[in-house]
Formats: structure tokens, C-alpha cells, sequence
């Protein structure tokens, strides 16, 4: 089975958030397989999504804030027996151009405090995550309150293509794992 967890912040407040691109795209990918989010033995809302890979996976949105996004993703993990090698964590990166995706099998949080989390809980770097660039935006702009913010109107529609191919990244990661989703989405 595959884990395959959005990082975001619950809640209406957040929704559209830049910080929010993670939950965006494991709800595509539900929306696809046809799933919904249910409770979770961990703070975290998951789908069921059987027919995604041999073995099936697991969709998660965290409850429990940006911050401290590893406590779900450690007790999932740790309850379903899942190996760190079936785990991809999706996020949002203030690093990379709005709409680039970059995939890959380990590394460090890169400033990133839900990254940092799950690093923290797991005692180790070594798990695949996928990165969807929602750019850096003025630098005279507090970086909190610009991945906090939503975007305009033409970044929307940029943001919502990336969503799409981050949705199809992660498919490609539950039926044929990391290195090939680094292989198809590397590139672009």
C-alpha cells in the first residue's frame, strides 16, 4: 500500500492557500478515484483509494497544521505498516517558478515547516516528496503571509494545471514509484 499525503492547514480560512497545494492535489486525485475523506486513526482526514496500484493507497490531508504535519504522517505510517519507501509527501515550494513540479526519492525539508515535521517524526530524510513550485513572489513581502495568501487570478489558472500534473505525478508514483515519477515530471 501506498501513503500518499498533501501537505496543507485545515480549514475555510486556508482553502486556495498557497500552503494549500498539497490537499489540493490529493483531492484531485480522490476526485479521480472516486473516493471521499473519512477519519483517520491519526489527525488526519484519508480516502481509501483501492484501485490506485498494486496494493491500493492511502490519500491523507493532515489536521494538525503545517507545523506539526509529521505527527499524522508518523502514526499512519507506523498504524498501516507502511514502508518509507511507499510514502510521498506533496508540498508546496516557494522555490521553484509557480506551476514547476519537482520529485524527489529523499532530502532535506528545504525551509519547508511541514517537511521539517515529517523529518523530525521519522527520524530520517530518506522518503519521496513532491514539490509544486507556487513561486516566491515580491521579496519585500513577508514569505508566511505570501503562502498564506491565495492566488490571483491569472496565477489560478497556472496553479490549477501544476494541480493536475502533480494529481497525475502521484498516480504515477502509486503504480510505478518514485524514480519513474522523477523520469516523466523532472522535465517539464
Amino acid at each position: 500500500m501506498k501513503l500518499i499525503v498533501g501537505l496543507g492547514n485545515p480549514g475555510r480560512a486556508y482553502e486556495g492557500s498557497r500552503h494549500n497545494v498539497g490537499f489540493e492535489v490529493v483531492d484531485e486525485v480522490a476526485r479521480r478515484q472516486q473516493v471521499v475523506f473519512e477519519a483517520s486513526p491519526a489527525e488526519a482526514r484519508m480516502a481509501k483509494a483501492p484501485g490506485l496500484g498494486p496494493g491500493g493507497a492511502l490519500l491523507v490531508k493532515p489536521l494538525t497544521f503545517m507545523n506539526l504535519s509529521g505527527h499524522a504522517v508518523g502514526g499512519l505510517l507506523r498504524y498501516f505498516k507502511v514502508d518509507l519507501d511507499d510514502l510521498l509527501v506533496v508540498a508546496d515550494d516557494v522555490y521553484l517558478p509557480l506551476g514547476r513540479l519537482r520529485a524527489r526519492r529523499r532530502g532535506s525539508e528545504g525551509g519547508h515547516n511541514g517537511l521539517r515535521s515529517v523529518i523530525e517524526q521519522l527520524g530520517t530524510v530518506e522518503f519521496a516528496r513532491l514539490r509544486v513550485g507556487v513561486g516566491r513572489g515580491d521579496t519585500r513581502r513577508d514569505l508566511a503571509d505570501h503562502v498564506l495568501g491565495r492566488f490571483d487570478g491569472d496565477e489560478r489558472k497556472e496553479i490549477a494545471a501544476a494541480i493536475e500534473r502533480a494529481a497525475d505525478a502521484a498516480e504515477v508514483f502509486a503504480t510505478g514509484g518514485i524514480d519513474q515519477v522523477m523520469n516523466m515530471f523532472n522535465r517539464e
